[in-house]
């Protein structure tokens, strides 16, 4: 049995020492229960991650149901887990690679964020029409090569922006765009 610093310390442990056989059921349930909150701790810190996800990831990893339950309320109540600036945190990640809409949501949708807050975190997501074009400009060299439009194009539909808005940029950068359809 692995055991903590912590359970070590809370039994008064030392090398010798005999346990009665509710003793080591204390002992056990309590390593466990410890267990589930440094795994999460560890999971928090290495990324973003929502209530469910965690709970989710605990469990994944073989902790109980029950404990991994506990783990969460236990980081709530610390104050090291909260879905809204979680949210956050993905929204303004997802602007900075260039995202679209769509993709954000996919990524937050993806991260097990309670679509309660979608609404908000999403509201003032920026337009991406000047993104588009100067990413546009930057692929497309030569304006007759269709297979590079197509090329660009696809491109940006993969990080989740939409046919509309892409195909406003390709007028914009006078660029052919009657082979896109005008339907999201």
């Amino acid at each position: 049995m692995r055991l903590y610093r912590q359970t070590v310390e809370d039994f008064a442990l030392y090398s010798g020492k005999e346990l009665s056989e509710e003793e080591y059921q204390n002992l056990k349930r309590s390593a466990e229960q410890l267990s589930a909150k440094m795994r999460a701790v560890r999971i928090v810190s290495a990324t973003s991650v929502s209530k469910t996800e965690l709970e989710s990831r605990l469990i994944q990893k073989g902790e109980k149901p029950a404990d991994a339950k506990q783990a969460v309320s236990w980081m709530e109540e610390l104050h090291l887990l909260d879905d809204e600036k979680t949210a956050e945190q993905i929204v303004h990640s997802c602007i900075g690679k260039g995202y679209g809409l769509a993709r954000a949501k996919q990524v937050l949708y993806e991260k097990r964020i309670p679509k309660a807050l979608w609404d908000d975190v999403l509201a003032d997501y920026p337009d991406q029409k000047e993104a588009i074009s100067a990413f546009l400009k930057s692929r497309i060299t030569d304006a007759s090569d269709q297979r590079q439009i197509k090329r660009a194009v696809d491109s940006l539909m993969r990080k989740g922006h939409s046919y509309r808005v892409i195909r406003e940029a390709l007028s914009e950068c006078s660029l052919d765009s009657d082979d896109f359809p005008e339907d999201e």
